[in-house]
């Protein structure tokens, strides 16, 4: 049952985009639009009562609640940097005004990846604590292994995620 909540989820964030993307260009309801978008974090909100309620339900904690708790950190941690790249998006290839984002080569690219590692760690440890508070209120046992199974694994990623951002400040790619 949680895999169509995380699925709503994910659904109910790109709609609410594109729908203040319409609102802010086609409409031309800047103010509106600007509500719409500030309503994004409300479906992280939605998506925490609803595994908090299966888990209370009685439903054996599953990778499915774990990944909840993931989309739950990456949506707060990327969820404003994936708005301006929608937006980006949509003038480009809808309003045919936007550029193409220009390819960055050196500490340019170094940096990005710095960041981007660095809004990883950000969305790391609100999953994290997330997960952990299941733990703490489910109890870990057979029954919510998968939570732990879940964190071990994003915890793995991390850190090759971590390698490879550092890998392009000591390494920069260069312009071929």
């Amino acid at each position: 049952m949680i895999i169509y909540f995380i699925i709503g989820a994910e659904i109910a964030f790109w709609l609410l985009i594109v729908a203040g993307l319409v609102l802010r260009y086609i409409l031309k309801l800047k103010r509106i639009s600007i509500w719409v978008l500030a309503a994004t974090p409300l479906i992280d909100l939605v998506l925490i009562v609803l595994t908090a309620l299966d888990l209370k339900n009685g439903a054996t904690a599953n990778t499915f609640h774990g990944l909840s708790a993931i989309y739950i950190g990456v949506s707060i941690a990327y969820g404003k940097q994936m708005i301006e790249w929608a937006d980006q998006q949509f003038k480009r290839y809808i309003l045919k005004t936007g550029e193409r984002p220009k390819k960055l080569y050196g500490k340019e690219k170094g940096k990005r990846e710095a960041k981007g590692f660095v809004q990883h760690i950000i969305a790391y440890v609100i999953g994290s604590l997330i997960l952990w508070g299941m733990l703490l209120i489910l109890g870990k046992d057979e029954q919510t292994i998968a939570l732990y199974q879940v964190w071990k694994l994003w915890s793995v990623v991390l850190v090759i995620d971590g390698l490879i951002s550092i890998s392009y400040v000591f390494f920069p790619t260069k312009k071929k």
